[in-house]
């Protein structure tokens, strides 16, 4: 059996230096990049534009925080049981990132680049949308980056993102096919169908040229950051404890025999 080279490009490091993707990490990077050109570099292998730089700290901020959420609980509960594991509690929530809460990002970023593998030659739009949108329906499928549970008729952060995209060159046919896929879903299947923010933020990732397949990555980065701020918020304001013994009660309260029911 043939043995491959074992190789990493990203990173080196000798007893008294670390050097990232060509940069000194203490001569070049500490200090003097921010958290968002660092995460460029650590996935793009290079530092960002100032107009990519503006585009991906956007894309990156709106979805560290939506409040109490599957992936919010997820993390406070596990940190209630094991407040040694700050890193388990983060883990739990991440793991709940999937197909219906965030990790919707990828499935949209995909869809999108598959309907326009070439953003320089664009069929008609619309056109495009109908097409899609019949397909998705044919096979009883969820389109991807399309309507949300909460935010109706629009999902505020969605204009919010592609205003940044137009104002920093962005705004370009990936976008146009969302925006477009929406339309033609809500006027197809009559109820409002917003695009959502993983929409959004798939639509603006294709736009970027950030490939589908990293996309969920986003997603799981700029996520943790919010979990990480549960825990903390955790720590001072502790609500899992009351969250588990009030749903255990309503849950159960119906097998109790009445007679017993003062007790509880």
């Amino acid at each position: 059996m043939k043995h491959v080279e074992i190789r990493s490009d990203i990173a080196w490091a000798t007893p008294t230096q670390v050097v990232v993707h060509g940069l000194d990490l203490c001569e070049e990077i500490v200090g003097k990049i921010d958290f968002g050109q660092m995460a460029f570099l650590q996935w793009f292998g290079r530092l960002p534009e100032e107009r990519e730089l503006r585009m991906f700290n956007a894309m990156m901020v709106i979805l560290v925080e939506h409040g109490i959420t599957p992936s919010s609980l997820a993390t406070r509960m596990t940190y209630a049981g094991a407040p040694e594991a700050v890193q388990a509690g983060v883990a739990a929530g991440l793991l709940g990132l999937g197909s219906v809460f965030v990790g919707s990002l990828d499935n949209a970023a995909r869809l999108l680049q598959a309907s326009l593998p070439d953003p320089k030659n664009v069929p008609d739009i619309d056109t495009l949308a109908t097409e899609i949108v019949a397909d998705y329906r044919a096979r009883k499928e969820i389109l991807p980056g399309i309507g949300h549970p909460f935010h109706k008729p629009i999902d505020p952060r969605a204009p919010a993102l592609f205003k940044v995209a137009q104002e920093t060159g962005y705004d370009g046919p990936y976008i146009r096919l969302m925006t477009a896929i929406g339309r033609e879903a809500e006027a197809t299947l009559k109820r409002a169908l917003p695009v959502n923010v993983t929409g959004a933020m798939a639509a603006v990732a294709s736009e970027m040229g950030i490939p589908w397949q990293i996309c969920r990555g986003l997603a799981v980065a700029a996520r943790s950051v919010g979990l990480v701020g549960h825990i903390l918020e955790e720590m001072r304001q502790p609500i899992a404890t009351a969250l588990y013994l009030r749903t255990e009660h309503e849950a159960t309260a119906h097998l109790i025999p009445d007679a017993q029911r003062q007790d509880v």
